[in-house]
């Protein structure tokens, strides 16, 4: 089959696609049932963050090994691999009825769930010539953002309608199907290898591998997207719910108000602030415009105590999410920082920078919390210190955002 010239490859787009959105939702679906979670298990908030963040601690320590290892067996097998498992966790969350079973579902969905982006980059990269690809990419970009909006105010109208438990069991149930949809759409029906095996290059990575740890650049790369990445996708996963209805007594649904205007504020600043940098031809300028206004975003909630009035509220959710989309920017400086040959990895590990500080936000924001035992008298104090933590990693990303080269090299010789 002529992949490029097939009109097969647009359903091998929307199945890709459709997989992402559904598993990309389920990175924060669980941050909508915090209270829930705490008072169905009686656990403390620190076991909460400590949940909330061993997903995208998996996630993140399984980037570039997954890059390899898609590079040598091939996509098709991880991405169908990676969509049961996540429909699997998915499945046993629901079930759980002990803390431990929640976590080692949440596991089980992190493993899943970490190979869905470098495969679907891969299986596009196939699948379409170079011009269809560089806009397709930007809308699987997308729709990672669109995913967890749908897990802000559809989902919690789900959960109050069916119970939590009920939810993500119909989500893992569909997740197992479309499993099922990836293996007739990339293997049986178009007569895809389902696992292949290259020989391997393990010298070589080893060497691509010491250069990008001794590479500046590639770590000015790590601290942009920690400082912009966790703050962003680390709150909104597990507290912003929470917060909203602890600081400001609003309803489960009208708390996942306040992400989906981020949410909104991401999707509308992505392609927005890459249009900008691309009129401009230049990343820097753009970027660390955007890592300064997020900075100040969170230092808002400091100078507030915690608790800014509720308009100047929806415009700090809105303002961080849009300047979240310029995120986008770190992999746009890896194409034109370094060979296309090491821009796998490099972005591999500029990404794990990104999920490292989600890993590590809710779980100090959980600690925070308990320290002021997550009381009504104290719990004001318990966000207004939380909020010092966003406020730490976006000042590492205005560090590295500073560091960073736009020396870069001609295209000719990317």
């Amino acid at each position: 089959m002529d992949k490029q010239n097939s009109s097969f490859r647009w359903v091998i787009f929307a199945s890709v696609i459709f997989a992402y959105l559904i598993m990309a939702s389920q990175r924060t679906a669980p941050g909508l049932i915090t209270d829930q979670l705490m008072n169905d298990f009686n656990v403390t908030a620190t076991t909460i963050g400590l949940l909330a963040s061993i997903q995208f601690f998996v996630y993140t320590s399984l980037q570039i090994p997954m890059g390899i290892l898609v590079d040598r067996y091939g996509p098709n097998f991880f991405l169908i691999t990676g969509a049961f498992l996540t429909g699997i966790g998915t499945i046993t969350y629901s079930l759980s009825t002990h803390e431990v079973v929640l976590f080692l579902a949440r596991i089980l969905t992190g493993v899943g769930d970490a190979t869905i982006w470098v495969s679907l980059v891969l299986i596009l990269s196939q699948w379409f010539n170079a011009k269809e690809f560089s806009r397709l990419i930007g809308v699987a970009g997308m729709t990672g953002s669109l995913g967890f909006l749908l897990a802000t105010v559809p989902f919690s109208a789900f959960v109050d309608s069916l119970g939590w438990r009920n939810s993500f069991l119909s989500v893992g149930v569909l997740l197992c199907m479309i499993g099922i949809l990836l293996y007739f759409t990339l293997v049986k029906k178009p007569n895809q290898t389902f696992l292949k095996k290259q020989e391997a290059q393990n010298e070589r990575t080893l060497d691509l591998l010491r250069r990008i740890f001794s590479s500046r650049q590639a770590w000015a790369l790590f601290m942009c997207h920690f400082g912009i990445v966790g703050g962003y996708i680390g709150f909104i996963g597990s507290w912003a719910v929470p917060y909203g209805m602890d600081m400001y007594g609003m309803s489960r649904i009208d708390a996942s108000q306040l992400i989906m205007i981020s949410l909104v504020g991401a999707l509308i600043g992505a392609p927005l602030i890459g249009w900008v940098s691309s009129r401009l031809e230049k990343i820097k300028l753009p970027y660390v415009l955007f890592h300064i206004i997020i900075l100040l975003c969170w230092s808002t909630f400091l100078l507030f105590k915690g608790q800014p009035p509720y308009f100047l509220l929806i415009i700090l959710f809105f303002t961080i999410g849009f300047g979240f989309g310029s995120n986008s920017l770190t992999f746009s400086a890896v194409r034109l920082s370094f060979p296309v040959k090491e821009s796998g990895l490099v972005s591999g590990f500029a990404n794990t920078g990104g999920f490292l500080s989600a890993v590590l936000l809710p779980s100090i924001f959980g600690k925070v919390l308990d320290l002021f035992q997550f009381s009504s008298d104290n719990i004001g104090y318990g966000y207004f210190f939380g909020f010092i933590t966003p406020v730490l990693f976006s000042i590492i990303g205005v560090i590295g955002v500073i560091l960073l080269k736009e020396n870069w090299k001609k295209s000719g010789d990317l």
